[in-house]
């Protein structure tokens, strides 16, 4: 046997071990029965399912925004971008906060607080999204003539997909909060614009016009289609894991929690859509479809983002709890890997075909082919940290959240004014590029100095604490 043979076989065997090795370690998150096998298949499925929606997101928006045109597409999405941005606000943040009691209640045997939380969190925030719409009644009633016409009935519909969206969003954070990515996301991110579609694409083929209007009737439908479904499904789920004849009510402290988790939600959710509710508000429709075209287009690294956060938020929970700081900044620093180097792989495959994809949605969306290299430069910065906000949250420091995302929401207001009367569209991706970076360095600046991690994906060394309990 020569030696070129001998090294052949050397690396065939090596090979065929690192093989065996991924689907050992497969094995074990597919079937292993523990918290952090259970974090893992969490990911998985998150992030498979994040894919799928992704994939269906982009097609079914290059399908509306073809059918509607640059206009009436702009308009639909900054009614929509507003509906979902107003109704995940009105869960007044318990669709976090049922993350972050839930494993704690779970590994205590507490069922009566299990389903007090639940039925409390599904009716508070139902019961605000509805305050919330009648406020918007009055408000379209009485200053209905200061509004641009062709958004008067756009927003008059959203108004009753309020309650709806509450109700999504706080069972999903029940299925998050129980490892159940199917039940958590399935019905939001995959059947939900699999309905919208169908049902604009059968308004149309019946003769109703392609407009913003028909588009908004055809998502109050497949909204509420959704949620009432995900809510019968989900209600019986909890019912057969966690039986109990009552339901404790502790509302005074899941309140207490809330309230600081909701202002950290909301300005990290005012930071993910403020660029297009802004873009609506100094630009015309067509602008605005442009830019969600370009926007829509890098969710497909977003996504990673958002996967790693439904997967880990439960567990930095769970290990809280347990006192167990050694194996939280592990587990921290590895849903930091988990989040960048997907989203940095993705990113540069968006670029590469960035002008192709936008050109699917019409020759005029390829103008906003410089604005996803902008773009990602900011998703790149906020993957690198990975779910960061979450890991505050979930160890009860919520406030210093507050207050990052506080000041990340006036950089990028600050950003947005300055920016785009000069620049246009390219200002206002420039202002949310600058506003996610300044997010993730003050991100690892105060996880570094609070609980003494060094959050980052590029930290290879496993986490040691000292006496301190700093690492």
């Amino acid at each position: 046997m020569t030696a070129f043979d001998e090294l052949s076989k050397t690396r065939d065997a090596q090979g065929q071990a690192r093989w065996r090795q991924i689907l050992a370690i497969l094995i074990v998150v597919l079937k292993g029965g523990d918290a952090e096998a259970r974090a893992q298949r969490m990911a998985l499925s998150a992030f498979a399912i994040r894919v799928v929606s992704a994939a269906i997101a982009f097609v079914s928006q290059i399908i509306l925004a073809r059918l509607m045109g640059n206009f009436e597409y702009g308009l639909f999405t900054f009614v929509w971008v507003m509906t979902i941005l107003l109704g995940n606000l009105s869960c007044l943040g318990f669709h976090t906060t049922v993350i972050r009691f839930l494993p704690e209640y779970r590994e205590a045997g507490a069922n009566a607080e299990i389903r007090g939380l639940t039925s409390t969190a599904r009716l508070f925030s139902m019961t605000v999204a509805t305050g919330v719409g009648a406020a918007g009644l009055i408000a379209l009633h009485f200053l209905g003539d200061r509004i641009e016409s062709y958004y008067v009935i756009p927003l008059f519909l959203a108004i009753f997909a309020l309650p709806m969206v509450a109700l999504g969003d706080v069972q999903e954070g029940m299925g998050r909060a129980n490892s159940w990515p199917l039940a958590a996301l399935t019905p939001t991110y995959i059947i939900r614009p699999l309905l919208i579609l169908f049902f604009m694409a059968g308004a149309v083929r019946f003769g109703y016009p392609p407009t913003a209007r028909t588009a908004m009737v055809s998502t109050l439908a497949a909204l509420y289609i959704t949620s009432v479904g995900q809510f019968i499904f989900v209600v019986a789920r909890i019912g057969r894991h966690y039986p109990s004849e009552s339901r404790k009510i502790d509302f005074g402290n899941w309140f207490r929690v809330a309230i600081p988790i909701f202002f950290i939600e909301g300005f990290l959710y005012l930071l993910t859509n403020f660029d297009v509710v802004i873009v609506g508000f100094y630009l015309d429709p067509s602008d605005v479809a442009i830019y969600f075209a370009a926007a829509k287009t890098m969710a497909l690294v977003h996504f990673v983002f958002f996967s790693v956060k439904a997967a880990a938020s439960a567990r930095f929970s769970t290990l809280w709890a347990a006192g167990d700081k050694s194996r939280l900044a592990q587990f921290a620093r590895q849903a930091a890997r988990w989040s960048f180097w997907p989203s940095l792989a993705i990113g540069l495959l968006v670029l590469v075909a960035g002008k192709l994809l936008l050109s699917l949605f019409g020759h005029a969306f390829v103008a906003g082919y410089p604005l996803l290299a902008i773009l990602l430069v900011g998703i790149l910065a906020k993957a690198s940290i990975g779910p960061g906000e979450a890991l505050l949250s979930m160890v009860g420091e919520q406030r210093r959240c507050v207050v990052i995302y506080a000041t990340a929401l006036a950089v990028n207001l600050g950003l947005n004014v300055t920016l785009i009367p000069h620049y246009g569209l390219y200002g206002v991706a420039i202002a949310t590029s600058g506003a996610m970076v300044f997010e993730a360095v003050a991100l690892h600046i105060t996880i570094r100095r609070t609980l003494g991690i060094a959050l980052s994906a590029f930290a290879v060394s496993p986490a040691k604490f000292d006496s301190r309990g700093q690492s």
